[in-house]
């Protein structure tokens, strides 16, 4: 079977290696682009109105394709952000985010935060700067073997990160407890299998990661909590 590349179009008989352990048939010689994206780009396509709607848009260490495809839709109100700003439109640190509160519609921060030492910290800042009934995709490689998140703040060359996090600017390895490190920066998680609801078929065509899941989050319609005065009385007057 032939293998496609939805983000770009590519056909071929099969991708290239990828990876520090090469992984047969997974970069796309067209874009650069691996099975993680692949699967972000049919899961925005397929399960949102990303392509379609007026939507503000903050995305955090943003691959060269997708950045320059997104920047392109006329629909989108696109900025990129990374702690590297040649990476990216502007310079974000994800643990202090220059943008004020309710910012934006939707945040993309895919296979970031393994790389962030103050992670639960940089998603408190996530939630702070997404609107209220905006969506965030908040991606990360998971261990589904690992009750808890494995990290020691003390390893921190990269030889040993590379040997303890099987990368060397990786900061741990989440476990399935990153699901709550998400809840508890406020976010409303729903961890969907999309990739298995997509058919045999078209996850062999498309190589995907059939382990993948999206963590598709949202932001609650917030509602203020105006206190009484003390005279219990309400001056509504300009």
């Amino acid at each position: 079977m032939s293998v496609e590349c939805p983000c770009c179009g590519w056909l071929g008989e099969e991708f290239l290696p990828a990876g520090i352990v090469p992984r047969p048939n997974a970069l796309c010689p067209g874009c650069g682009l691996v099975e993680r994206h692949r699967l972000l780009w049919l899961y925005l396509r397929e399960r949102t109105d990303f392509f379609t709607a007026k939507l503000k848009v903050l995305h955090i260490g943003p691959e060269g394709f997708f950045e320059k495809a997104f920047s392109a839709m006329s629909n989108l109100d696109y900025i990129s952000g990374d702690i590297k700003s040649s990476k990216a439109m502007r310079k974000v640190d994800i643990t202090d985010i220059s943008f004020g509160d309710h910012s934006f519609d939707v945040i993309l921060c895919y296979h970031v935060l393994e790389h962030v030492q103050e992670d639960r910290k940089a998603l408190r800042e996530l939630y702070r700067v997404l609107k209220p009934n905006g969506w965030a995709i908040l991606q990360s490689p998971v261990d589904q073997r690992l009750e808890k998140t494995y990290e020691d703040p003390t390893i921190t060359t990269p030889e040993d990160r590379l040997k303890h996090f099987h990368q060397k600017d990786h900061v741990r390895i989440y476990g399935i407890d990153f699901k709550n490190r998400i809840e508890g920066a406020g976010f409303i998680l729903k961890l969907g299998d999309f990739v298995q609801e997509l058919g045999e078929e078209t996850v062999k065509r498309f190589r995907l990661n059939i382990n993948e899941r999206i963590y598709y989050c949202t932001k609650s319609l917030e509602i203020p909590v105006v206190e009484a005065p003390s005279n219990g009385v309400f001056n509504f007057e300009g």
